[in-house]
């Protein structure tokens, strides 16, 4: 179990830093149109993206997915 809760977070390290390695000026200008938008809009666009982590993660399991096996 610790072994799968590592991988996942070492993929989100993974994706995050190619992020900032890539395009940190494009993140940085994201970084302030978030910070121009009210309180209600970034937890609806917060909600999405938790929406849309877990639906992949159902669809990710449908296929096929199995872990700790």
């Amino acid at each position: 179990m610790i072994a799968t809760v590592l991988f996942a977070l070492g993929l989100v390290l993974i994706v995050e830093g190619l992020a900032w390695v890539l395009a940190p000026s494009l993140i940085d200008r994201l970084l302030e149109v978030l910070r121009s938008l009210p309180m209600a809009a970034r937890r609806q666009a917060g909600l999405l993206g938790l929406v849309s982590g877990l639906i992949l993660l159902w669809l990710a399991f449908g296929l096929g997915l199995r872990i700790g096996v």
